[in-house]
C-alpha cells in the first residue's frame, strides 16, 4: 500500500482494449496520486510454474490487461495529461517467451520458447540467463495511455497517437509524460510492466512482470499534443554502458530489413562465441539489446545497429 498516495486500484479493476465508453474506475482531481495494481502482460496466464504449452495455450484476447480507467476532472479534448512516474512495486518473477507468429523474427523462429526469470525485488540485481548471462533490471510500464476519440473497442497491441502500448523502456521512475486527450476525462489506464527490455523488443515480449506502480496524473490545459511526449531526469542507459557494446548492422534501402539483418548478425554472434542456442540469443538480444537507427540520410541506403551490451555476458 502506498502511504502518499491519494487512491488504490486494484488489479482486478483492469480492461481489454481501448474504449471511450468504459467507465471510468476512478474519478480524480488534477495532481492525484494514485497506487496501480497492474497484472503481467499475460494476464497471470503465465508464471513461475509455466511450460512452453501454456505459451502455445495463450488466449490472445486475454493479452495486456490494463489498470483503470481515471477519468481526470477538468481534461477536454486538445488538454494533455502530465504523468509523473513514481515507483515501482516489483513482483521478482517474470518470464520471456517467444510467441509463434510474433515478433521481428518470426518467420525464422517458429516454435514457441520460454524463460521464467527469477530476480530479487528489493535489490534488483541482475537476473541470470543461459550460460553466463546476467541482465541489469530497469522497471517500467510498456502500455500507458489514453481513451481514443473513435468509437467502438480498439485493440491493445498496437501503439497509438494517445500513448497505449509504446514499449518504451525509457518510461520508467522519474520520467514525465504528457499524454493527448481525445475524450472527456481522458480515461487514463497502464500496465503490461516490465523488468527489462531492449529497445525494439524484438522477440515481442521482454522480462514481462507483474508490478504495482505509483503515478501523479495532473492536467494540462491546451496544451494541443499530437503525439505522447516525455522528459527523462537523467542518463537512460547507464545501467548498460559500463562494459561496451557488441554492435552489428544491416546496411540497405528498407529499414525493416535493416533491421532484420542486425539482428540476425547478433544471434549468429552469441551463437558463436558465447554458447547460446539460437532462440536463446533472439530473446536475450529482446529484453537488452537496442536497435537503433544510425544513418538515414546517406541515400539510397541506410544503416541500422544493434548495440549488444557487453556487461550481460561479463
Amino acid at each position: 500500500m502506498c502511504a502518499v498516495c491519494d487512491y488504490t486500484i486494484h488489479r482486478s479493476s483492469h480492461h481489454f482494449g481501448w474504449s471511450r465508453d468504459f467507465e471510468p474506475t476512478l474519478v480524480a482531481k488534477p495532481g492525484s496520486t494514485i497506487h496501480f495494481e497492474c497484472s503481467d502482460s499475460s494476464a497471470g496466464q503465465l508464471g513461475a510454474s509455466s511450460t512452453v504449452q501454456d505459451v502455445i495455450d495463450l488466449d490472445f484476447g486475454k493479452i495486456n490487461p490494463v489498470t483503470g480507467p481515471v477519468y481526470i476532472e477538468g481534461a477536454m479534448p486538445g488538454d494533455a495529461i502530465k504523468v509523473t512516474i513514481r515507483e515501482f512495486v516489483p513482483s521478482g518473477i517474470g518470464w520471456t517467451a517467444n510467441i509463434p507468429g510474433f515478433g521481428l523474427l518470426a518467420d525464422q523462429f517458429t516454435d514457441a520458447a520460454l524463460h521464467i526469470w527469477k530476480y530479487d525485488p528489493a535489490s534488483m540485481a541482475p537476473a541470470l540467463y543461459g550460460p553466463g548471462g546476467k541482465v541489469p533490471l530497469k522497471p517500467f510500464a510498456g502500455t500507458i495511455g489514453l481513451a481514443p476519440a473513435e468509437p467502438g473497442l480498439h485493440s491493445i497491441v498496437p501503439p497509438r497517437r494517445v500513448g497505449g502500448n509504446l514499449d518504451i523502456r525509457d518510461i520508467t521512475s522519474g520520467v514525465t509524460l504528457y499524454l493527448p486527450v481525445e475524450v472527456e476525462g481522458g480515461l487514463f489506464s497502464i500496465g503490461d510492466t516490465h523488468a527489462a527490455q531492449g529497445d525494439g523488443e524484438i522477440c515481442g515480449t521482454a522480462i514481462e512482470s507483474q508490478m504495482d506502480l505509483t503515478v501523479t496524473l495532473d492536467l494540462v490545459k491546451d496544451a494541443r499534443l499530437v503525439s505522447p511526449r516525455f522528459t527523462t531526469p537523467g542518463p537512460v542507459t547507464s545501467h548498460l554502458d559500463t562494459a561496451g557494446y557488441e554492435v552489428t548492422t544491416g546496411i540497405g534501402a528498407d529499414l525493416m530489413t535493416g533491421a532484420r539483418e542486425a539482428v540476425m548478425r547478433m544471434i549468429d554472434l552469441l551463437c558463436a562465441e558465447h554458447g547460446y542456442t539460437p532462440v536463446d540469443a533472439y530473446m536475450l538480444c529482446s529484453v537488452c539489446g537496442d536497435l537503433r537507427i544510425s544513418e538515414i540520410v546517406d541515400a539510397p541506403n541506410w544503416v541500422v545497429s544493434f548495440y549488444f551490451p557487453r556487461i550481460v555476458l561479463s
